[in-house]
């Protein structure tokens, strides 16, 4: 995110940093980076953090509690910055809201981030499609990414998302929040109806991951 304070969501795999920050410094002086987050410990969501921290030694890393607490604290040598629940912080023009969401996509300490300003919610691999797809679509992102859960819970990735009496409190609690745009790290992103959007991949999750559980009460 381009502000007076620099975010960068997602470092990428430690392979790609050179590609990466080629990308990033054609927006901002990689140097002027201020705040680097990631939803959980995983690498290709957080694998290149500390080349990240050593081209933008000012920045500070923005995780949850647990994360810091018993992954990356160690790995980047320093303290990171963990949020609560609910905590929010700015970068200028921008507000963001840190959701705690355990286990989901994946390890107990996964969480989102919200942009306040705009609506946009940082999804992660929710959502996830693959394939050769469009950057922004308003079309149905969800059918998409049944297939992928699909194709997943048929091979060696199966039970990709952990679902748990958990996972539909977790997605109403970001719906919640009426984003209008679900900003997808692996697929297009969406603009459309996002509250839908959740609604109906907590569907897709019980079908896939839930086989057998009963529906929770609620949404």
């Amino acid at each position: 995110m381009k502000d007076d304070e620099p975010l960068l969501y997602h470092t990428g795999l430690r392979g790609m940093h050179a590609e990466i920050r080629e990308a990033v410094s054609k927006l901002i002086n990689v140097s002027d980076l201020r705040h680097i987050s990631f939803s959980h410990f995983e690498s290709d969501e957080c694998g290149s953090l500390n080349e990240w921290l050593a081209a933008a030694p000012k920045s500070d890393v923005i995780c949850s509690q647990v994360g810091a607490l018993v992954s990356v604290n160690d790995f980047i040598g320093r303290e990171a910055r963990p949020l609560a629940d609910g905590k929010s912080f700015t970068t200028g023009k921008h507000r963001f809201r840190y959701c705690q969401t355990p286990h989901l996509p994946h390890g107990w300490d996964a969480g989102a981030l919200f942009e306040e300003t705009q609506k946009t919610l940082l999804c992660s691999d929710l959502f996830h499609q693959t394939g050769d797809v469009e950057p922004l679509t308003s079309s149905d992102v969800v059918g998409r990414s049944h297939q992928v859960m699909e194709a997943y819970q048929a091979g060696i990735l199966a039970d990709y998302v952990p679902y748990t009496l958990l996972t539909a409190q977790n997605l109403k609690k970001l719906a919640d929040l009426r984003p209008k745009t679900l900003a997808t790290m692996h697929g297009s992103s969406f603009t459309g109806d996002c509250v839908r959007a959740l609604d109906d991949l907590n569907i897709a999750f019980r079908e896939v991951f839930g086989r057998g559980q009963k529906p929770e009460t609620g949404r």
